[in-house]
């Protein structure tokens, strides 16, 4: 007879990590893609009913004014999430008196997935991210996941039909790609596993350059929209 710790599987895996991942594989598709001046994150927005109203709620968040986030997965999990990197970032700041690099910033809040891993009456947040920033005069492109790991990425998809969003950027990939193109190479890696009609009320983009994080309004998602359609 095998024997095996709680929460642990006889395969060595923890039970509840692979549950979360789980909940990030059924979550909406995220993309990102890291450009040479630049870096996209791209997801898709659900509403459950056309009565619902989520013009105040985002999915891609900015931590600061050269950092953004975005997940596959649990809501709930991630407004927590975005709570912790930002404290992080200001607490950085009033420290050391300049701006966190993404990858400190990304070893602290995958250090906050990987606490709820192991500590009792908590369980793994059901949550990936995709974390990036500009520092240095580069751009940089993370994913966190429920385990606590890390891992830099030029392009990578979450979520939904994931297997196949990675599949269409290994494809269409370039080491030389430019922010304009990765946005729509962005929006095209969605609609592989979009389920619908995209609309600018269904997506958000968010883009980081050498002048900062910022996510497009509808107007420019429409803009990009329409030139993909055509």
């Amino acid at each position: 007879m095998v024997m095996s710790r709680p929460g642990v599987g006889p395969s060595g895996k923890l039970v509840q990590i692979e549950y979360a991942l789980a909940a990030v594989a059924s979550g909406a598709p995220t993309v990102g893609i890291k450009a040479s001046n630049g870096v996209v994150l791209a997801t898709e927005k659900k509403h459950k009913s056309h009565l619902y109203d989520g013009t105040s709620v985002w999915k891609i968040e900015t931590i600061n004014e050269y950092i953004g986030m975005c997940y596959s997965g649990m809501g709930p999990d991630y407004r927590l999430l975005v709570k912790q990197a930002r404290k992080a970032a200001q607490s950085y700041q009033l420290m050391y008196g300049e701006r966190i690099p993404t990858v400190q910033l990304v070893q602290q809040v995958a250090a906050v997935m990987q606490e709820y891993t192991q500590s009792g009456g908590v369980r793994p947040f059901g949550v990936s991210l995709l974390i990036c920033g500009w520092d240095n005069g580069k751009p940089y492109l993370y994913q966190c996941d429920p385990s606590g790991a890390y891992f830099p990425w030029k392009a990578t998809a979450m979520g939904k039909s994931f297997i196949s969003g990675k599949t269409f950027l290994e494809k269409r990939y370039k080491n030389d790609i430019e922010l304009e193109d990765a946005i729509h190479t962005a929006i095209l890696a969605l609609k592989e596993s979009f389920e619908g009609q995209m609309t600018p009320e269904n997506i958000e983009l968010g883009v980081v350059t050498q002048d900062g994080f910022r996510r497009l309004n509808v107007a420019e998602v429409k803009d990009y929209l329409a030139n993909i359609i055509s």
